[in-house]
């Protein structure tokens, strides 16, 4: 079957399987291996990437689903070797552990602040709930997403 998606602001055309789910697309075909499988049930958010501005896990699509979608992944973030603002709030405020639910958790917050720059811990929360840390209390998570709200309210003159 033939697709037709945007996948880090690259336009891809391509065949595939269709009974393949994105994420093992992502890991195994593409080499993005950013993208985490944690429990391949959409329970732990390690696979989280966002589909056309919506936090999605990446376990539970099959690629036909992502057909004249727009696809971003932990990789899409970082412009010209430089980490993005969220990326970058993560490291600042510690928020990274042992890394391994990392790029689910920044993708879920750059869904969150792509929409809503000046969160609320509550909206915060609400956003990361389907992603698991095992490392933390999620203390350093929300801080590093209130530093990056910040930093890009700044960044766009607000």
């Amino acid at each position: 079957m033939k697709i037709s998606f945007t996948l880090n602001n690259e336009r891809l055309s391509m065949d595939v399987v269709e009974d393949m789910r994105l994420l093992d697309f992502l890991r195994d075909e593409l080499g993005l291996t950013g993208t985490k499988e944690g429990c391949g049930e959409g329970e732990c958010g390690a696979c989280t990437v966002i589909i056309d501005g919506k936090a999605v896990n990446s376990c539970l699509v099959l690629l036909p689903e992502i057909d004249g979608s727009e696809v971003t992944t932990i990789e899409g973030l970082s412009k010209d070797g430089e980490l993005d603002t969220i990326q970058k709030a993560f490291v600042d405020e510690g928020a990274v552990q042992c890394g391994f639910c990392t790029p689910g958790m920044i993708m879920s917050a750059k869904a969150l602040l792509d929409r809503n720059d000046s969160p609320s811990d509550e909206e915060i929360m609400e956003a990361i709930e389907g992603n698991l840390c095992r490392c933390t209390g999620y203390y350093k998570i929300v801080q590093a997403i209130k530093t990056a709200a910040e930093n890009l309210r700044k960044t766009n003159g607000k």
